[in-house]
C-alpha cells in the first residue's frame, strides 16, 4: 500500500497507460480522479477502481480549472498529479503535417503541463508537498523520422520536468517523468502508420527486448516515483523501453 491515504489526478486515465496507472494507484491505496476527454471511458475506469471521473480537455484552461476545483472538493488535498494525456499526429514528413495537427499536439502534450501546473502547483505549495509525474516518451530522447512534431513535444515535456523540479524542490514538490517506448495503447496504430503485422514486426525490431511496453510496466514505476519511497528523486526522466534508446 505505497500510496495509502494519498489522492491523485490521472489525466488521460480512461485508457492505455493512464488506465493502468489509475488501477495500480487505487490498488496501492490512493483515491484517484480519472480525468479524460472521453468521459465514458473515464467513468468505466473510475467505477472499476472506486474513484472519481471527470471529463476534461486538458488543453483548455477553464476545463483544467474545473477539474482541479472538483478534485479539491471531493478529495481535499491533491497529493499526486500524473500528466498522462497525450496525442500524436500521423507519420508524415515534417513539412506535410498540418498546422491544425501541430497546434493540437503541442496543446495536449505541452500546454496541458503548463495549465495543470498553473492550477495545482499553488495548492501543493500551500500544503508543502506533492508529486508530479509527466508521461513523456522515448521519442523525446531518440526521435523517430516522420513523427517530428510529436518528438519535439515530448522533448519539451522532458525539459519542462527538469525545470519544474529545480524550481519546486524547495517547496517540497517533486517532479519526474517516464519515457515509455511505444505500447499497447490507442496511439500505437498512429505511431506505426497503421496496425499491421508488418508494421508491428518493423517496430519491434528496434526494441532489443522484443516487445512493446504495457500499462502495467508504466504503472509499476509510476507508483514508486509518486510514493514516499522516492522522496529524494526529482528531475529524472526514466526510460521504460526494453533497450530502445541504448
Amino acid at each position: 500500500m505505497q500510496l495509502k491515504d494519498k489522492t491523485a489526478i490521472v489525466t488521460g486515465g480512461g485508457s492505455g497507460f493512464g488506465a493502468g496507472i489509475a488501477r495500480r494507484f487505487a490498488a496501492q491505496g490512493a483515491q484517484v480522479m480519472v480525468a479524460d476527454l472521453n468521459l465514458e471511458g473515464a467513468r468505466a475506469i473510475a467505477d472499476e477502481i472506486g474513484g472519481l471521473a471527470f471529463g476534461v480537455d486538458v488543453s483548455k484552461d477553464d476545463q483544467v480549472a474545473g477539474m482541479v476545483a472538483e478534485a479539491s472538493r471531493e478529495m481535499g488535498a491533491i497529493d499526486i498529479l500524473v500528466n498522462n494525456a497525450g496525442i500524436t499526429h500521423l507519420p508524415a514528413l515534417m513539412e506535410d503535417v498540418s498546422e491544425q495537427d501541430f497546434d493540437r499536439v503541442l496543446a495536449v502534450n505541452a500546454k496541458s503541463v503548463y495549465l495543470t501546473a498553473r492550477h495545482i502547483v499553488p495548492l501543493m505549495k500551500a500544503q508543502g508537498r506533492g508529486a508530479i509525474l509527466n508521461i513523456a516518451s522515448t521519442a523525446g530522447v531518440s526521435p523517430r523520422p516522420r513523427l517530428n512534431w510529436y518528438n519535439a513535444s515530448k522533448g519539451w515535456m522532458i525539459t519542462a520536468t527538469r525545470a519544474m523540479a529545480v524550481e519546486l524542490a524547495p517547496e517540497g514538490i517533486r517532479v519526474n517523468a517516464i519515457n515509455p517506448v511505444a505500447g499497447e495503447t490507442p496511439l500505437l496504430a498512429s505511431f506505426m502508420g497503421g496496425d499491421t503485422p508488418q508494421n508491428r514486426q518493423r517496430f519491434l525490431a528496434t526494441i532489443p527486448m522484443g516487445r512493446f511496453s504495457t500499462p502495467e510496466d508504466i504503472a509499476a514505476l509510476a507508483v514508486f516515483l509518486c510514493s514516499d519511497e522516492a522522496a529524494l528523486i526529482t528531475g529524472q526522466a526514466i526510460e521504460i523501453d526494453g533497450g530502445r534508446t541504448i
